[in-house]
């Protein structure tokens, strides 16, 4: 599935968007605005939404807000340079990821490969693998994780940082590991999407025994999952 929905209220720049990522194979569908938009992106018919924060009426923070009511289709935000507090919104609402505009056909088209491939990343062809750590149980193959045997509802992103600490549980994971891993691109500076997505998931998972985070910051060096 290679679908890609564009919503930007921007014509020519969707145009232009449109154009290089269907000379790479995408198909591409449109919205202006952002009612539009959340109706074709919650069809399920993408695989992947990009949404401009920037819109009359329905801006991309509300239309995120409805997207993310009735799915975790996976979504790249495109923010004006300097907004870090829509940014932060973004990510703290359930963006998977942003790209700063101006940006070019080129880089967008990266940013959506990059969380693609994580999505729909091959599993091993063993047989199902289980990730069991503590109340925490994740089917990688299902995208599907649960606490105490009840359903997390996460992003994609959120899902992909989850499993890259599961399988590293009890070992500091550094940021930019997890930017790589789980983002496709390495932390840039002063770069606060790792941090927002990990304080997104501490409030979705269970706590420990004695009443701690399983998710724990490490100063200076990364998170880590704590085995129990």
């Amino acid at each position: 599935m290679n679908q890609v929905l564009l919503i930007d209220d921007d014509a020519e720049l969707v145009g232009m968007f449109t154009e290089y990522l269907e000379q790479e194979g995408f198909r591409v569908g449109c919205a202006y605005d952002g009612e539009t938009g959340a109706r074709e992106a919650t069809s399920g018919r993408y695989a992947i939404v990009v949404l401009d924060v920037m819109m009359p009426r329905l801006n991309g923070i509300e239309t995120l807000r409805r997207i993310r009511a009735c799915s975790h289709v996976p979504v790249l935000m495109l923010t004006g340079r300097g907004d870090d507090a829509d940014r932060i919104l973004g990510l703290e609402l359930g963006a998977d990821d942003y790209v700063t505009k101006p940006c070019t056909p080129r880089e967008l088209t990266a940013r959506v490969r990059a969380i693609l491939r994580r999505t729909n990343a091959p599993r091993d062809e063993g047989g199902a693998i289980t990730l069991a750590v503590g109340k925490l149980t994740m089917l990688p193959e299902q995208r599907r994780a649960t606490w105490d045997g009840k359903l997390l509802e996460l992003t994609s992103t959120e899902f992909n940082l989850l499993e890259i600490l599961a399988r590293n549980a009890g070992r500091t994971v550094s940021k930019n590991e997890l930017s790589e891993q789980g983002l496709g691109r390495p932390l840039a500076r002063f770069d606060r999407n790792i941090d927002v997505h990990l304080s997104s998931l501490r409030h979705k998972l269970g706590t420990l025994s004695d009443g701690r985070s399983c998710l724990q910051t490490v100063y200076r060096q990364g998170y880590q999952l704590i085995r129990e």
